[in-house]
């Protein structure tokens, strides 16, 4: 583990391998593990990723107004800069799919590919996730972790989602035991409501190999917001994987396998490094 300091903040990132560098950013409430445990970069790719504000190791938490997508991909470009990385493939997951929608429309010279992993908003909010994500937000700061967790388990919304989608409010529940629970209460009332841009058209600017992957059986990452951005995106490629509900290693072995040929097709045998 790393750091570098940017805004009054130790941002904690990791890499592993080289070659063209990509960076892989990961979820709400997750931390740089995330991406790094789902794929592995192969011979030839640079993967990178950072801790986001209030996430992680990265401390202190910073600005609440710029708890944000937008901040979030000022960051990114921010660690770019301190490892005087020209330009990348930018990806992640749910949120840090958001986080590099953003930053390849803002930065698009700093971009040579993007990679959408579950996608859970568009141009605009996931009315679903505001819901869940800010209930459990008011649990957390009304009763904490421990007795939070007890009543978010016993509403409704969780029952239904359980339900349906088990994997899903089990990853919700998740959030009642991040370490830092109660300081990222705040991520989950604000990013929920964030969007990454808030105009659709403005996909069609992006030039870019694109690649995008969704899920059926998530309603925190709708099967439809991948399908729509990869819609939009022109000559965006779109795969389908097994939601993690139905078998969590295929998902996973999914997911390692259309990355990995996508960098191998598009970047690792017809770029030089830039690192």
């Amino acid at each position: 583990m790393s750091a570098f300091y940017h805004d009054g903040i130790e941002f904690h990132y990791h890499e592993a391998g080289s070659g063209i560098p990509f960076f892989f950013q990961h979820g709400l409430g997750a931390e740089l593990s995330q991406p790094f445990a789902l794929f592995k970069p192969p011979v030839g790719c640079r993967l990178l990723g950072f801790d986001c504000r209030g996430h992680g190791q990265t401390r202190p938490a910073g600005d609440v107004e710029k708890v944000r997508l937008s901040c979030f991909a000022d960051d990114l470009r921010a660690l770019m800069d301190f490892l005087k990385i020209s330009q990348a493939v930018v990806g992640g997951i749910s949120m840090g799919a958001a986080i590099a929608l953003n930053f390849a429309l803002r930065f698009p010279d700093r971009v040579l590919g993007l990679i959408l992993s579950r996608p859970a908003w568009l141009d605009g909010p996931n009315p679903w996730n505001v819901t869940m994500f800010s209930l459990v937000a008011r649990l957390l700061r009304e009763h904490g972790p421990g007795r939070g967790r007890e009543l978010f388990k016993e509403t409704p919304e969780y029952l239904e989602a359980f339900r349906l989608y088990p994997d899903v409010a089990k990853s919700l529940c998740l959030q009642f035991e991040n370490p830092r629970a109660l300081e990222n209460a705040v991520n989950l009332e604000r990013i929920p409501h964030d969007t990454p841009n808030a105009d659709g058209r403005a996909w069609a600017s992006v030039k870019v190999p694109t690649l995008v992957l969704a899920n059926r059986h998530d309603m925190i990452h709708p099967f439809e917001y991948g399908e729509t951005l990869a819609r939009a995106i022109p000559g965006a490629e779109f795969k389908e994987i097994t939601s993690k509900s139905i078998n969590v290693e295929q998902h996973c072995r999914e997911v390692q396998s259309h990355i990995e040929s996508f960098l191998q097709r598009h970047f690792i045998h017809s770029t030089p490094s830039l690192c």
